[in-house]
């Protein structure tokens, strides 16, 4: 990619926010810490530089920095809140702390005639203000030389600068924020005025290069890959699948703990329909058997995942010619792994595909690990794979084992198996599938007294969970019309043998988690 952005990571809650609009504005982006190097940034040779917010105060002891060599390289730079105020301490200006923080909404009076602001039209008519999103408990009070104010609130004389000569800008808000009611605007100004960049990273040209990068990478070797069904292992399969055809071999693994369905749908999309050479293996009385009698939700994640690797080896060993593994990696799990809080510890290690063991003898091929989620979708849309794969809500790795509370049996997976069918065949009818992160039924371990055709009964609860989320990290439970409540409630009842008694889910996460278990 000749045209590309570099995000230097300070720290901020919202950096890889900033990565997305960047990319909704059609132009690439990456997010590397703040620690790296100036040697690394000269190869990147990013089109422009952006410097995230953070929590740390630039005056204090083993605060983090940059090298001031960056600022001579020729290539513009914006600092976002902590980025800014970064610059000002770096070239010469003042940092202070405020006498008044400035945290949540905020109104901004900028200069249209600049660059930053031009088509801002309520600075260009009577100077009016825009609203913004504030987070800092430092103002700049001095400039650096060479700098001026573009903008100001009613708590900061500098709410940006510039010096329009050597393409260096601040800003003490958050454009990268819905909250900040023109910050797209002011990013695009910063990449198409200023940066000089043009809006040209699609998912076309993404698929083009990437074809190019997979044949140089695989040459004639085979790539296996673990097929689940899911939205990331889906899109990575029909990419690999335009690029190197029957190179690539997919495992579908029954693990006994999936929907109701899956396993003919997986192979009739992807095996009939589209053509992909898939093995299917059914390992369900292997997962169950392993399954039996335990009810700690760790153990469970551990014996599943040990007895994935075990299936999953040896299923590749009988394709000959692989020396690939393939895996749906996104671009939030590379930078997890590279420690995307700038200077702080590495959060975690990540392996997509759950379970595979690191001492498998393959080469990894990721074709999605520069891309978000969204984007993933939008490619799949671009590969042409059908819309109820591309829009399925996330499933977990461990399947409906952590989602039947207490003991996995075959009898408790089908009663959970006919509940959450229903559940979400009543969640299309009623068209709130897509607006939903997730949805879902969950199995308790206890039984009730009911009353069925004028006879006691003693079956099983079922909860229902439906939740908003945008990643996942946090989620509120979804306030479903009563209607559909009553619908899924009385069909579970009535249709699925073993369940007399359905509860809604009101928990949100924190302090619960969107699963059970």
């Amino acid at each position: 990619m000749d045209q590309k952005i570099l995000i230097l990571d300070f720290g901020s809650q919202y950096t890889m926010l900033i990565a997305r609009r960047v990319r909704e504005l059609k132009v690439y982006s990456e997010i590397h810490p703040c620690t790296v190097g100036v040697d690394f940034i000269k190869e990147f040779s990013p089109s422009g530089i952006i410097l995230s917010g953070g929590p740390a105060s630039v005056y204090e002891p083993g605060a983090p920095t940059v090298s001031k060599e960056i600022f001579s390289l020729g290539v513009p730079v914006l600092g976002i809140c902590y980025g800014m105020q970064l610059i000002t301490h770096l070239l010469g200006g003042k940092v202070e702390k405020a006498e008044e923080r400035e945290y949540g909404f905020a109104n901004i009076r900028g200069e249209w005639g600049d660059p930053l602001f031009l088509g801002i039209d309520e600075f260009r008519n009577n100077n009016a203000p825009i609203q913004v999103w504030m987070s800092h408990g430092d103002r700049i009070d001095a400039l650096p030389p060479g700098f001026t104010s573009i903008a100001r609130s009613e708590n900061s004389p500098v709410a940006a600068m510039a010096n329009q000569d050597r393409s260096i800008y601040g800003v003490q808000f958050h454009p990268e924020v819905a909250h900040s009611l023109r910050g797209k605007e002011i990013l695009a100004n910063f990449l198409f005025r200023i940066c000089d960049v043009s809006p040209s990273w699609t998912m076309h040209s993404f698929i083009e290069s990437s074809i190019k990068k997979i044949r140089d990478a695989v040459g004639k070797d085979g790539v296996v890959l673990g097929l689940s069904g899911g939205v990331d292992s889906s899109v990575a399969a029909v990419l690999l699948h335009k690029a190197i055809g029957d190179q690539l071999t997919c495992i579908f693994v029954n693990n006994g703990l999936i929907r109701k369905g899956e396993a003919e749908d997986v192979l009739h999309t992807f095996r009939d329909g589209i053509g992909l050479h898939l093995e299917y293996v059914d390992a369900t009385d292997l997962f169950l058997d392993g399954l039996a009698g335990v009810e700690d939700p760790e153990r469970k994640r551990k014996i599943i995942g040990e007895l994935f690797v075990r299936v999953f080896e040896e299923a590749e060993h009988k394709i000959p010619n692989v020396s690939f593994l393939a895996q749906g990696t996104l671009y939030p799990d590379v930078i997890e792994s590279v420690s995307f809080k700038g200077p702080s510890a590495v959060i975690k290690s990540h392996h997509n595909v759950g379970g595979l063991p690191e001492h498998m003898k393959l080469k990894l091929v990721e074709p999605l690990r520069e891309l978000f989620k969204d984007e993933v979708r939008e490619l799949g849309r671009e590969l042409g794979i059908p819309a109820h794969i591309i829009d399925r809500q996330p499933f977990p790795g461990p399947g409906l084992a952590v989602r039947i509370i207490g003991p996995v049996t075959s009898e408790r997976c089908r009663i959970l198996r006919e509940a959450d069918a229903i559940v979400i065949e009543e969640i299309r009818k009623a068209g709130l599938y897509e607006s939903i992160w997730q949805s879902f039924a969950v199995l308790l371990p206890i039984k009730t007294v009911g009353v069925m055709g004028d006879e006691r009964t003693y079956e099983n609860v079922a909860a229902i969970r439906a939740v908003h989320s945008q990643d996942g990290m946090t989620a509120d439970w979804v306030q479903l019309p009563y209607d559909l409540l009553q619908r899924m409630s009385t069909r579970i009842i009535n249709e699925v043998k073993g369940i007399n008694r359905v509860v809604y889910d009101i928990s949100s996460k924190p302090p619960a988690t969107i699963e059970w278990e």
